[in-house]
């Protein structure tokens, strides 16, 4: 019969002995692979030569002895399962005639025709565990599927299974009746629409009405509140086409990323001559229709949160307004106030930079989750406000490195920005006497035709690129404008 013929089971490393032969950098590999998804296994490493690396990845398992000496028959005595990690041919097989005449199973780095079982790629979210096999014939494949599965399955599956352990655990009546009340209640997670998208009727029509009304009523106050606005309709200032331009590469750039375009955007009106209050300003507004856009279009691919959405919702919205009444009540005073913003966003900048040369593999240790989601949301979106940006910097990255899935914290972070960037904005309207129309208007009409295009590409492109690009124009732009301030000063 053609296809693999394999037959997977998941063993309890913590019931049985394993032995691992060779302790180099394969046996490293073989190693932890156990050990991360079995901490507790019992496992006894003989190796001739000790990797440093795998001692001290050893001792940090009290189930894990690791033996210096060469190989012996009688090495197996009390072994339940082999795994060896040598390149030793003629040790090889040995080993795999001493496993079949004691009736062991054993497993051969790299050499599949020795092996009696394969270790496989896997994925974990929680409870859930998945083993991949392409039968020994690529485990290249296999950890490239694993990458797949990883980013695409989200984190909150594991929630999923406990409220079923849950559910299963209330339920009565015969083994049929339990199936078929399960089955009735995770049938949501297999029924679609036509064009392959969860039904969520309600909630979809409410956020899309919601992005329109919201603009509406921005607009809608500016003409009756702003005569200038009116003026710039009527007259357009060719500043605003630079704006129009810049606001649709740092669009293009946040959707790729996930976050600097405030901080590109601040930077950028700041050296153009705009105060720190009105550039925050001009940089929410424009936030409210892209990110409104971006947001939808996330929710149209899957890639929200909720749970996460409603966490940082309330807080975010209460710390945005707060820093906005601050920065605009200090309006009158932005040639002392710019610098300090020029000061945050060379940081943020630095940030930025930083991070883009630290950006881990895939397939790195996770950190565990962050907890404090609510007062994450309150400083972001506090100091979003003050500094005209930081929102994606400070708590999309700090989401992201608590271990959360990237797709949907990205997704989530995007639409929960649409109302933090509406309320600030309504603060900064009501604070100020607005004015630079021009260079709102650009970023928001740029912004706004970027956002749909980013959505799609976000996924497309090599964060850790842009990332160093943007870390570095911010660094520049901003030490540009501080150097200005001191020579003023001079």
């Amino acid at each position: 019969m053609e296809g693999n013929q394999l037959f997977p089971v998941f063993l309890k490393l913590n019931t049985i002995h394993t032995v691992l032969i060779g302790a180099g950098p394969i046996g490293l590999e073989k190693l932890s692979a156990m050990l991360n998804n079995s901490p507790q296994a019992n496992i006894t490493v003989v190796g001739l030569t000790i990797l440093p690396e795998l001692q001290a990845f050893a001792d940090d398992y009290e189930g894990v002895k690791v033996i210096q000496k060469a190989f012996e028959p009688s090495d197996l005595d009390d072994a339940d399962l082999i795994v060896v990690a040598t390149n030793n041919a003629v040790l090889n097989e040995e080993i795999r005639v001493l496993a079949s005449s004691r009736n062991l199973l054993a497993n051969f780095a790299d050499k599949p025709d020795l092996c009696d079982f394969y270790l496989g790629s896997i994925v974990t979210k929680g409870d859930l565990k998945i083993a991949i096999s392409t039968n020994g014939k690529s485990p290249t494949i296999a950890k490239r599927l694993k990458e797949v599965l990883n980013d695409s399955l989200p984190d909150e599956l594991n929630d999923t299974l406990q409220y079923m352990q849950a559910l299963r655990n209330t339920l009565n009546g015969d083994f049929t009746s339990k199936v078929k009340r399960l089955n009735e209640v995770t049938s949501s997670l297999v029924e679609q629409k036509d064009d392959k998208e969860i039904s969520r009727p309600n909630l979809k029509w409410l956020i899309w009405l919601a992005i329109v009304f919201s603009f509406a009523i921005v607009v809608t106050v500016f003409w009756h509140k702003e005569p200038e606005f009116q003026t710039f309709v009527a007259n357009i200032n060719p500043m605003f086409y630079w704006f129009l331009l810049g606001g649709f590469i740092f669009s293009m750039i946040d959707g790729a990323i996930g976050m600097s375009y405030g901080v590109t955007s601040t930077s950028f009106s700041i050296a153009m001559g705009i105060p720190p209050a009105s550039a925050s300003m001009g940089v929410h507004l424009s936030e409210i229709l892209s990110n409104g856009i971006a947001g939808w279009m996330h929710y149209r691919f899957g890639n929200i949160n909720w749970k996460l959405f409603k966490l940082l919702l309330i807080p975010g919205i209460l710390g945005a307004v707060s820093g906005a009444y601050l920065l605009s009540s200090l309006e009158h005073y932005s040639n002392y106030t710019k610098p300090f913003v020029s000061l945050y966003t060379l940081i943020l900048g630095c940030v930025i930079l930083s991070k883009s040369l630290k950006i881990k593999a895939k397939g790195a240790a996770k950190k565990s989750k962050i907890k404090k989601i609510s007062l994450l949301g309150a400083f972001g979106g506090f100091i979003d406000a003050v500094g005209g940006g930081g929102w994606g910097s400070i708590v999309l990255s700090t989401l992201i490195a608590g271990g959360r899935s990237p797709r949907f914290s990205l997704g989530t972070v995007k639409i929960t920005r649409f109302f933090i960037a509406l309320m600030s904005s309504l603060t900064f309207i009501t604070m100020l006497n607005g004015k630079h129309w021009e260079a709102v208007g650009g970023l928001v009409i740029g912004s706004a035709l970027a956002s749909p295009i980013a959505a799609r590409v976000s996924n497309k492109i090599s964060a850790k690129a842009i990332m160093l690009s943007v870390g570095v124009i911010v660094i520049l732009v901003s030490l540009n404008s501080i150097i200005k301030f001191i020579l003023k000063l001079v």
